[in-house]
């Protein structure tokens, strides 16, 4: 039996007007039919808000203010059960400075009365076609979510493929693993995921940074220590060793041991065996060991600052966690993730990049990796206004400026997005042919009417 077919009036974008029963507000309401959209009415704000709670409403057109409606409270309202509705606001041109106030507050547009009813339709369109687009947004962010996430790593690049693959391989094993990476990679993520798929994964994960701590306290976290085996010392305290029994153990920053604590760690990987700082007895503790430094451990070995013997040890697996530069493909999915988090911590719709802002950050080099890009989405979502795409102007200065000039003779890189390449050889070949359009639309293979549009495009001028 075949299902029915979908009505169309299903379809119809749904407005709940708020508004007094009036001849203009019956007008608005007939005009809106007539342009196809399912209208609600509501004649006072207590009826609009036992809609808002028991109908989806995709847009509100609302009354400023009147004896029995509260624009601001009802925009409020309708925004908690729909975050990204199209919410337009009606008043008197004395409310204007109220209007401007409801907008900051979330409200799409405010409009003055009498309205404008072709106006009306075409910022009503225009504040559905968002909805729309940040509904796309979210549901392509979820659907790359599903498909490039690992654990709570997201990536696409091929060397994180790879990654992934590692990390199936080696995860159910006891094999110590060795990551390698600049600081800001997402070792730590790494270790995690490799945690998540062993068979340990219903035990504990305990991590420490061993750069982190001062000399004096190292063997204390390690290893643990009993009453009195140092001033301050008022109980005995498991290390990190005993707590992560049965489970796993992470060492970020393993290249900053001592030589001193070297030696001990060596003894526990290789027997299992330590005794807590100033204790007697020998205490045995199951661990998976997975480590992980930015510091170059074969150079460090060859001039003697560390032991051989634990380097060997420690390096059973390596896995290699690439810069953030080196899959600069990762970067768009990365920096959607990251505002989708920040969005929902700061009680926002989810916003997007524009193509111009994307390029930015695409280009940026990125020193401090992924830890660096995530703290940089976290300010743009902070300092932005809501509701709009970031622009190249919302990109921190300091990222804006350290971008090479296009024009440059070596900025034809690695890395380049098919824009950055596009606009340089546009503007390479009109100046190679003094800006005659038809000479560099024939040498480009395009026409003169694309070329137009890509110099309008980019902000070209000869």
């Amino acid at each position: 039996m075949q299902a029915a077919p979908v009505s169309a009036e299903l379809a119809k974008p749904r407005v709940l007007v708020v508004s007094p029963e009036d001849e203009a507000t019956q007008q608005l309401v007939s005009f809106l039919r007539q342009e196809s959209f399912e209208v609600l009415w509501a004649r006072a704000g207590a009826a609009a808000y036992d809609i808002l709670d028991s109908e989806p409403v995709d847009a509100l057109i609302c009354h400023m203010s009147d004896s029995r409606i509260d624009g601001f409270r009802t925009v409020q309202l309708a925004r908690q059960r729909n975050a990204d509705i199209c919410a337009i606001v009606t008043g008197k041109a004395d409310d204007i400075e109220q209007g401007t106030e409801v907008m900051r507050q979330g409200a799409y547009d405010f409009q003055v009365r009498p309205l404008n009813l072709g106006k009306l339709r075409a910022v009503l369109e225009r504040g559905l076609s968002y909805q729309k687009l940040v509904g796309e947004v979210t549901d392509l962010q979820r659907r790359l979510q599903e498909r490039y996430r690992y654990g709570g790593i997201i990536r696409r690049s091929s060397a994180w493929q790879r990654i992934y693959a590692q990390i199936e391989q080696v995860a159910p094993s006891r094999a110590t693993v060795l990551l390698t990476g600049e600081t800001g990679t997402g070792k730590g993520e790494v270790a995690k995921a490799i945690h998540q798929n062993s068979p340990r994964r219903n035990r504990a994960f305990v991590e420490t940074n061993c750069g982190a701590l001062p000399e004096g306290i190292v063997e204390s976290e390690l290893f643990g220590h009993e009453r009195g085996a140092f001033t301050g010392a008022s109980t005995s305290r498991k290390g990190r060793f005993e707590l992560a029994d049965l489970g796993t153990l992470f060492l970020d920053e393993v290249g900053d041991l001592s030589s001193a604590t070297q030696v001990k760690l060596l003894r526990v990987i290789q027997g299992g065996e330590f005794e807590r700082l100033g204790g007697a007895e020998t205490i045995r503790a199951d661990v998976r060991l997975l480590a992980a430094t930015n510091r170059d451990l074969e150079g460090m070995v060859e001039d003697g600052s560390y032991r051989a013997d634990l380097f060997y040890r420690l390096n059973v697996v390596t896995i290699r966690i690439p810069p953030l530069r080196e899959c600069r493909e990762d970067i768009p999915i990365l920096v959607n993730e990251f505002l989708r988090q920040f969005s929902e911590e700061n009680g926002r719709s989810p916003q997007v990049m524009s193509p111009a802002a994307m390029d930015l950050l695409l280009a940026y080099e990125w020193p401090g990796n992924v830890r660096e890009l995530k703290n940089c989405v976290e300010g743009m979502v902070v300092m932005s206004s809501p509701e709009r795409a970031f622009e190249t102007g919302d990109v921190p200065a300091h990222i804006r400026g350290h971008l090479p000039a296009i024009g440059d003779e070596d900025s034809l890189r690695p890395g380049m997005t098919m824009r950055q390449i596009e606009k340089l050889a546009i503007t390479e070949t009109l100046k190679a042919v003094n800006y005659d359009r038809r000479k560099a639309a024939a040498m480009l293979e395009i026409g003169l009417s694309t070329l137009y549009r890509k110099e309008k495009e980019y902000g070209l001028r000869g």
